[in-house]
Parts: structure tokens; sequence; C-alpha cells
């Protein structure tokens, strides 16, 4: 059967190349800056960018894809597919100029559909695979009933990650040396979370990872009533397996069924830094 509808979004969204392909989601490379090297995300180990920063100190510059990456995406799609549809699920046009982008290479094509997920990283990313496992079920499915169904499911899932250390925010000019460094010697550990697109600050956690991702976990789950049917942790190199097994033990005793683990991708890496941990779940009784 031709393809009716066909999905992209941004390797900024943590799908694997081999989740990509196995749910027919067409990644468009977002870009990492290393010293004199601009790199597509997605070609090289997120353990590179974390070697960048011991080596150097700085942390690599993340940018949006451009117009030309969208191009020639869309370009190969409508190739391969002329009569189908391609319905672009973006990275949170709050974080970065990528849906823009998007919007300047779709102009003049009207196969072309953008939609603002106001999710990153993994909560897009799942957001991507929920539709892509509607379309499964209802092929038939119009560009519009698929734009509703991703809006609501982006509107129900909920994430958010806790850096290990205050080192790579400060030397990304996220926080000064002082309340980096005052951060370090207390243990504060900022929930960083996506609201309304937005990444913030939504509190800040004290003490060791042992004690703050129960905590989180806990917490996390009861303000946004999260559905116990399945959970997605995301881990940036260097988290512990250690603390790997007690965010599992902790998901288990509050009933969680399913438990997920997802690799950021470079893009994440450069903002929560080594050793950091995730969480995405969705509201209970939606979708």
């Amino acid at each position: 059967m031709e393809k009716k509808l066909i999905l992209t979004a941004e390797t900024g969204s943590d799908l694997t190349p081999e989740l990509a392909q196995e749910y027919g989601i067409y990644l468009v490379p977002m870009h990492v800056t290393m010293g004199e090297d601009c790199l597509e995300d997605g070609a090289f180990p997120a353990q590179d960018v974390c070697a960048y920063y011991d080596r150097t100190g700085k942390v690599p510059k993340t940018s949006a894809c451009n117009p030309e990456d969208f191009t020639k995406t869309f370009d190969e799609i409508h190739a391969a597919y002329p009569d189908a549809h391609i319905l672009h699920l973006a990275y949170s046009a709050a974080t970065t100029c990528s849906y823009q982008n998007a919007g300047i290479a779709g102009a003049g094509r009207d196969y072309v559909t953008r939609l603002d997920t106001k999710q990153v990283s993994t909560a897009q990313g799942l957001v991507a695979i929920r539709l892509a496992r509607k379309l499964r079920e209802q092929p038939e499915m119009s560009v519009e009933e698929a734009v509703n169904y991703a809006s609501e499911v982006a509107a129900a899932t909920h994430m958010c990650f806790i850096p290990k250390n205050l080192d790579y925010l400060r030397a990304g000019g996220r926080v000064s040396n002082v309340v980096a460094l005052t951060g370090n010697l207390l243990g504060l550990h900022p929930c960083i979370e996506t609201i309304n697109g937005e990444l913030v600050v939504s509190k800040k956690y004290r003490g060791s990872f042992h004690r703050v991702i129960p905590k989180l976990l806990a917490e996390f789950t009861e303000k946004h009533r999260l559905s116990r049917e399945s959970i997605h942790f995301i881990r940036t190199p260097g988290l512990s397996a250690e603390l790997q097994a007690l965010a599992e033990e902790r998901a288990r005793a509050l009933g969680f069924q399913k438990i997920v683990w997802m690799n950021s991708g470079c893009v994440i890496t450069c903002h929560g830094g080594a050793g950091a941990f995730g969480i995405v779940g969705r509201t209970a009784g939606k979708l």
C-alpha cells in the first residue's frame, strides 16, 4: 500500500536510527559544534560531547536544523513517495528555530505540514512513535486527524531531567561561576521541566542522586498523575548502573508496569551534561 502520511522529526528527538526505521520516521539532523568542527547530531556518540568537555572545559554549541537540511529530507521523501503527505513533528519552537526553518523549506510545498510538539528530546520522540503506531492502526487517517492526535499526545506528555552537577550549565553560560560552585558544594540539582514548550527550572533538589532520584520520581508522578502503564527514563553518558537500578526499583514500587531507558543524544547531553537523569510519562486517562 502506498504511504499516505510520512512523519519527520529532528535528531534531537533522541530516536535511534533503529527506532526511526522501525516506525518509518525520517530524522532531520540538528547540529553540534565542537571547536572548529560543526557536526550533524546523530552522526557521532553522545560520549564525544562529554570527552570534549573533559578535554577543553567547554560545552559544545547546539544549533537547529537549517532550511537546507529540511529541503534535502523533504525532496528525498517526495521523490520516493510523490503522493504522500509529510507531517513534521517539530522540536519545541520555544527552544530552537528548527520549526521556523521547516516552514521556510516547506513554503510552496503543499504536501508538507508542520506541528510544534512543544516537546524536546525523548518526549518529542515518543509523540512521533505514538502517532506512527496510530497510523498503523488507522492508515487512512487524514492529515488534520493526525495533527489533532499528535497534539493531544504531546499535551498529555510530560518530561523533566536533572543534571548531576552544574558544571555544564556553568560552562555553557547558563549559570554563573559563583552559583555553580555554591550549587555543587550544597549538592543542588535543578529539575528542568518542559512547560508550554520551554525548558524551565521547576524545582531544586538537594542531596545526592541516591536521595534525589526517588524523590523526583515520586513527586513528578504525583504532579502529573502519570499513567502506570509505562514510564521512560532518560540517561546521559555516565549515569551509573547503581542509580539506574535504583530508579527502576522505585518505579516498580510506584506501580509502573513497563520501564524503558532512552539514551540521550548529543543535544540534550550538551545541556544536561554527563550522568544526568530524566523522566518522560503521560497523564493517566489521556489517550
